[in-house]
């Protein structure tokens, strides 16, 4: 019985590390950015780094789902690199225009997955992209609250609104649950 339990206790550890390697790896890759080296030396020391910080400041676990489609990965990139050179020439046009002002809003974006992690993806994803900037986050009701620019009307208002709805549903076909993932195509079919 004793036996079972520390097999038991090893496969939850491993277990656990397997799931906070893609974090663990993440922050080397941060370490050496920071630095600006690709160096084998960087590497180690953003293991030491990596180690130290994981060990000294016990950060809640990360659960991700285990699962990445590398194919919807692909696709949410080159979206985002599309949206993020789109978004920029938008916003300089909208600066340089004379003719007038380019209208903001406040708008609320309800999310349909809930997840912390994908819900700070699709924030951080918001974001990034020219035009918009999360402002705040409603955890409990899953809402993003986005200030967008080039607001002037309500289709346009819809259409910010879908296209965080949009990312959503690319991030969560990329890193995702089998489960997220069928749920925001049960929600789509039954919206259509």
């Amino acid at each position: 019985m004793m036996v079972q339990g520390k097999r038991a206790a090893k496969r939850n550890a491993a277990t656990a590390l397997w799931r906070q390697l893609p974090f663990f790896v993440w922050l080397v890759a941060l370490w050496m950015l920071l630095w600006g080296q690709f160096t084998v030396l960087s590497a180690l020391t953003g293991v030491v780094v990596a180690l130290f910080v994981t060990r000294i400041f016990r950060l809640p676990p990360v659960e991700l789902s285990g699962r990445v489609n590398v194919w919807w990965g692909v696709v949410f990139f080159l979206e985002f690199l599309f949206s993020l050179v789109k978004g920029s020439l938008l916003v300089a046009w909208q600066v340089i225009d004379p003719r007038r002002q380019p209208g903001a809003a406040i708008i609320a974006v309800p999310l349909r997955t809930d997840d912390d992690l994908i819900m700070t993806h699709v924030a951080v994803t918001a974001s990034l992209i020219p035009g918009s900037l999360i402002i705040d986050i409603d955890r409990d009701r899953r809402i993003l609250y986005v200030h967008a620019i080039g607001v002037r009307n309500q289709e346009q208002l819809e259409h910010q609104r879908r296209a965080i709805q949009h990312w959503e549903e690319r991030i969560v076909r990329a890193v995702g649950s089998k489960e997220q993932a069928h749920q925001l195509s049960d929600l789509r079919r039954g919206r259509s």
